[in-house]
């Protein structure tokens, strides 16, 4: 953790989890070819619809944290989704947050949902991490 994301609390400031998060889903987008470049040239981009975290415990300055990040839920077109984000502590087992995301994807050009969505996307989106609770819908 750094400095920055502190809050007056001396913990982890509650948009730092949301940062985190959005940080590590972009990552493995990217990993599997869905980068920002990607998305700009073929005018795609995620949209949020609801954004939640459940605080578990206090992430403290120097605490190891590590950040999980599945699919719990998605259409089978891949249009829509649910990313879970997982916070766990150095143990790597005690759930510290619990970040819920759910979004589709948009258009950037019409400023609207996508249906279909790009090839590239569906092929990420299936071969990303699912939760154990994955549902297809």
């Amino acid at each position: 953790m750094r400095w920055s994301d502190l809050d007056p609390n001396f913990h982890l400031r509650h948009s730092a989890y949301y940062d985190f998060g959005a940080q590590q889903r972009i990552e493995i987008l990217t990993a599997y070819g869905v980068s920002p470049q990607v998305m700009n040239e073929q005018h795609f981009g995620p949209v949020l619809f609801r954004e939640e975290c459940v605080f578990k415990k206090e992430i403290r300055f120097g605490d190891i944290v590590y950040l999980s990040t599945q699919i719990s839920t998605m259409r089978s077109d891949a249009s829509r989704w649910t990313f879970r984000h997982v916070f766990l502590g150095d143990d790597q087992l005690t759930a510290l947050a619990i970040i819920t995301a759910e979004g589709a994807w948009m258009n950037t050009l019409l400023r609207k949902l996508s249906s279909p969505v790009p090839e590239i996307v569906v092929t990420a989106m299936k071969a990303f991490p699912k939760t154990e609770d994955f549902q297809l819908l």
